[in-house]
């Protein structure tokens, strides 16, 4: 589907009303499905999250997509110690304020009086059911993670399961985004395998950008190694950070920011690397392409601490792709699925810190390796990106919708 494609003036407009519990400023999945969805004619109205003077209450991003924002600013968990009186008075104020939040989203979604409801994921789930029983209009829930198998999510996973279980086959249609979940809902709460769409960017022309090298001041030749994404635990960073000590002439560069961040600078000082380990906070969405493609190999070093890392394959691994980078990853299964048919680079032991530091010396000393990854990693681009698969989300609601209709 062409990106300026725009629907019949004349033509009716189904309104959705999408839910997510984020300010919506870099959740790339949503952004895709909401486009495809605006530009085939539907309303697509994207339920998020206020940040106190950073976010619009209500945002127009182009024809059919909007975005309203509710709540007054999400603020962060407070570290340390204290008082446990404080500590629990915070987090009572938390509680009220994101119940707050929750009941001023659903106004707002019942206000929008959608023809379907969609939900992303389980943290949205109970106020998508509620609010699509009110209506009387379809939900879809998509599962972005297993969050019973999700790192720091132990002590909710009974609870967790017990709104999957008993909401998800309610559900008049499901989506998730790699096979080995699919499989484990369906085994899980005895529902049709969802749909299944992976993390994939929008196809990119090939760009050339030095911008790393040039924000940073790399002054030296060495390849650039690229991490981007979130800096949160079981994803390797820490490893990673240590194996760069015995990988030289060579660039690590973090793009991301996490609970991590801190303690990852504080390792990266006292190993002394900190003129080839740098850093970068989050960037928008936007200008991420041109970050990427600044590198010259994109790693994934993500452990298997818990079920949804081993069934994942992330956004990063499909970014790397589209920027035409060679990659060392995780050969963990849905990983090694993309990288092995593609042949995109080379995998490693999860957790292996003497291979991954042989695999990242063995590219970054042999540039004729860097530029055949990189040339298989271009041509898969053509194929591992949201446009190929986008059709399979429109056939999910034409049948979803037509559905209620015969009903």
């Amino acid at each position: 589907m062409p990106d300026n494609y725009m629907p019949a003036s004349d033509a009716p407009r189904l309104r959705v009303s999408m839910l997510v519990w984020n300010t919506f400023l870099n959740d790339a999945r949503v952004l895709n499905e909401a486009r495809t969805l605006a530009r085939v004619g539907y309303e697509v109205r994207v339920h998020a999250l206020a940040l106190f003077a950073v976010t619009p209450a209500l945002e127009t991003l182009e024809p059919g997509l909007t975005v309203q924002r509710c709540g007054g600013g999400q603020g962060r968990r407070q570290q340390g110690g204290g008082a446990g009186r404080f500590k629990g008075l915070a987090l009572l104020l938390l509680l009220c304020a994101r119940v707050f939040t929750m009941l001023q989203m659903g106004w707002a979604v019942l206000s929008a009086r959608p023809h379907l409801v969609h939900a992303h994921d389980v943290n949205m789930l109970p106020l998508a059911w509620l609010v699509s029983r009110i209506t009387r209009v379809p939900l879809v829930y998509d599962a972005h993670e297993i969050s019973t198998g999700r790192e720091g999510y132990r002590p909710y996973r009974g609870m967790i399961a017990w709104l999957e279980k008993r909401i998800m086959p309610r559900a008049a249609g499901t989506i998730t985004t790699t096979d080995a979940r699919a499989k484990f809902f369906a085994r899980a709460y005895g529902i049709e395998r969802p749909l299944v769409l992976q993390n994939r960017p929008r196809q990119l022309q090939p760009i050339r950008s030095n911008r790393l090298r040039e924000q940073l001041q790399l002054h030296q030749t060495w390849p650039v190694v690229i991490y981007q994404g979130g800096l949160q635990p079981g994803r390797g960073l820490a490893r990673l950070v240590e194996v760069a000590a015995s990988v030289p002439d060579a660039y690590f560069v973090f793009v991301g920011g996490g609970r991590l961040t801190a303690e990852l600078k504080s390792l990266t000082q006292r190993l002394q690397l900190t003129e080839r380990v740098r850093f970068i906070h989050t960037v928008p969405l936007a200008e991420l392409p041109s970050f990427t493609a600044s590198a010259d190999i994109g790693v994934q070093p993500i452990e298997n601490t818990c079920l949804n890392h081993y069934t994942t394959d992330s956004n990063k691994l499909f970014e790397y792709v589209q920027a035409g980078l060679p990659v060392v990853a995780s050969d963990l299964p849905e990983i090694r699925r993309v990288v092995q048919e593609q042949d995109l680079g080379v995998l490693v032991p999860e957790g292996d810190s003497v291979a991954l530091a042989a695999a990242l010396r063995d590219l970054v000393g042999d540039e004729g390796k860097r530029q055949y990854y990189a040339s298989r990693s271009r041509k898969a681009a053509r194929v591992l990106n949201w446009e190929s698969q986008e059709h399979e989300l429109l056939a999910l609601y034409e049948r979803v919708l037509s559905n209620r209709a015969s009903t």
